[in-house]
């Protein structure tokens, strides 16, 4: 909340301040406009909120109820994505740590995948998830947007995993070989434990990045119903008055907050473990 007031006093700042066609030296930008045109006033994108998103209709819905609706929609994809992303980022972390070969093979790869820019690997997957029918069951255009949404969220949870998993101390670990303890029960009761405090600040990270990759996706792959696909509709008809526009790039935030209250959820349970480090 104190983030969206100091947000919203800057921005009113800058259309106070700033001039209004902005500031241009030759042909390089020092400033953004700060006309009503480019940067709306807060109110005004609130009022936008309350508006019928077509006019003239006998029962349609407001600006808020789209957006909301919208958001609603790639939260699912996004926390979608984030669970399938996890199961796999944890799985092979606690592949690399069993295997140490398979650590020293398989992370240049996973390192690597995130250099591939998401908007080139979009319509990949798209076009070859197109031709996927299982049982009756085809690819739908929402499950490329999990599906990329999860190839972001992978990363971070596979490595903070492999991170933590390698933190107990030495003397810790060869305390419990030294009372014959396997590598299951040395994983039950001091790797895991000791991966909790790497491992959440990775969901969190994990979490931005797929609802980043869920609204990309939506947009890269022209995926109806989502907040992606909103913003860029808003923004096409946004010629004279940008404020619905803004109310759709609201809604993205508020995902965003949303997102990451859900993953607060995950460290409220795992509290008992977060002094493991110390």
């Amino acid at each position: 909340m104190a983030a969206f007031v100091l947000l919203v006093v800057v921005w009113e700042l800058a259309k106070l301040v700033l001039p209004a066609g902005g500031l241009t030296i030759g042909d390089t930008r020092l400033l953004p406009r700060t006309d009503d045109g480019a940067m709306p006033h807060v109110w005004s994108v609130l009022a936008a909120l309350g508006a019928p998103e077509v006019g003239g209709g006998a029962a349609t819905r407001t600006v808020g109820g789209a957006v909301a609706q919208s958001a609603l929609f790639t939260l699912v994809l996004s926390l979608g994505g984030l669970v399938i992303g996890g199961v796999l980022g944890i799985a092979l972390a606690l592949v690399m740590q069993r295997f140490r070969l398979v650590e020293r093979a398989a992370l240049p790869y996973v390192v690597a995948s995130q250099t591939v820019p998401l908007i080139a690997i979009a319509p990949l997957v798209a076009g070859w998830g197109g031709k996927i029918a299982i049982l009756g069951w085809a690819w739908q255009p929402w499950t490329s947007v999990m599906v990329i949404s999860s190839y972001l969220s992978f990363f971070p949870i596979a490595v903070g995993m492999l991170r933590g998993l390698a933190s107990p101390a030495k003397p810790d670990v060869e305390l419990f070989h030294t009372l014959a303890a396997g590598w299951w029960t040395t994983l039950l009761r001091l790797r895991l434990p000791a991966a909790v405090p790497h491992l959440l600040p990775a969901v969190r990270l994990a979490t931005a990045a797929a609802v980043v990759g869920a609204i990309v996706a939506e947009i890269s792959t022209g995926t109806r119903g989502g907040i992606g696909r909103l913003i860029i509709e808003y923004a096409q008809s946004a010629t004279g008055d940008p404020s619905r526009m803004y109310t759709a790039i609201l809604g993205a935030a508020v995902l965003g907050l949303v997102a990451a209250g859900a993953v607060g959820l995950l460290d409220l349970v795992l509290r008992r473990y977060r002094g493991s480090v110390a």
